[in-house]
């Protein structure tokens, strides 16, 4: 029941989070804008991992964002502040449309979400080695539920409990200070785009126990880390260590997790985020867009795309064998 409290949490924040403050934020007159080299320099050196892309007029200034940054784990936020309140506009992840009813389906459809199919465990759709694996992972819990919980919620459960993400209070992340630093600035921030709830919670309830067998093997690997890897995976993120973070067991089990591990949601998270970059990339001034990670450095992703179509992404090095000279400029 915890874990559907927590899916609730999730519908209802993401009904309202990175909506436009309405109270009075405000598009920067140009003059706000006109030292674009400063702004580019703070970003560089922000200890949040920061590209820039510049084409005429227009720059764009792309954040790789973590979640579940320890809350004891420092970082340097000073120029990110900076960079943000001197943007025109920013960009922030997407929000869901979630109603009321949502909601309600949600709690009424608790033990669809949460559990296996009467008879069944675990056992019935992962291969004997990952069974292996993870028996070897929970052979110290003395409750044996695990086996017959949903593999969502498996999935979720070995990451929080056994990789150590999202354990207990996280610290800030890179979009909460930039949306404090926007509402301090009258920078208006804005989402790449929606979600509607119902698609949300009928993927929850429709998926078959096969279609979370990839985020339970992800995740097994993530929590044969032990708990330490959430944090190894920030403290690479703090560094600027980009190929590390998006290669890190905790990222790889959220890329094949629920909502980005959806077959049919995710391809909209992806397109939602492009076609943002494509009309910053063509409107005067600077955007700023705050993006996870794995989204922008993964192979193939947001970075690998633009360098493609002949742009010069200039930032820290976001693939093996890349070194920071190649991408770093004075």
């Amino acid at each position: 029941m915890k874990k559907i409290a927590a899916i609730v949490s999730f519908l209802v924040l993401m009904t309202g989070a990175g909506l436009p403050d309405p109270s009075g934020a405000q598009t920067p007159e140009p003059a706000a804008v006109a030292q674009l080299d400063d702004i580019v320099v703070q970003a560089r050196r922000s200890g949040a991992p920061m590209w820039t892309v510049t084409q005429g007029d227009s720059t764009l200034i792309l954040v790789g964002a973590i979640t579940g940054i320890p809350r004891d784990l420092a970082w340097r936020p000073d120029d990110l502040e900076a960079a943000a309140a001197r943007s025109n506009q920013i960009l922030s992840p997407q929000v869901g449309q979630a109603s009321v009813t949502d909601l309600l389906r949600v709690i009424w459809r608790a033990r669809t979400i949460g559990l296996m199919p009467q008879g069944q465990t675990t056992a019935d759709y992962l291969t004997p080695d990952y069974q292996a694996r993870l028996e070897a992972i929970m052979a110290g819990d003395r409750n044996q539920d695990w086996r017959t919980r949903s593999l969502l919620f498996v999935g979720f459960d070995l990451m929080q409990d056994k990789a150590g993400y999202n354990r207990g209070r996280s610290g800030d992340d890179a979009m909460d200070v930039i949306r404090r630093a926007a509402r301090r600035a009258r920078v208006p921030v804005r989402p790449v785009g929606t979600v509607r709830g119902d698609e949300l919670v009928d993927s929850l309830i429709t998926a078959p126990q096969t279609a979370h067998v990839a985020c339970v093997e992800a995740a097994i690997a993530a929590a044969e880390q032990g708990p330490d890897a959430a944090r190894t995976r920030a403290e690479d993120w703090r560094a600027l260590r980009v190929a590390e973070v998006v290669a890190s067991p905790i990222a790889r089990a959220l890329n094949q997790c629920w909502p980005w591990g959806d077959p049919e949601i995710a391809p909209q998270l992806r397109q939602q985020w492009a076609a943002a970059i494509e009309t910053a990339m063509i409107s005067p001034g600077v955007t700023m867009g705050v993006a996870p990670i794995r989204l922008l450095a993964e192979a193939g992703g947001v970075l690998d795309g633009l360098v493609a179509r002949g742009f010069d992404v200039v930032g820290p090095a976001w693939k093996e064998g890349q070194s920071p000279e190649e991408r770093e400029k004075p």
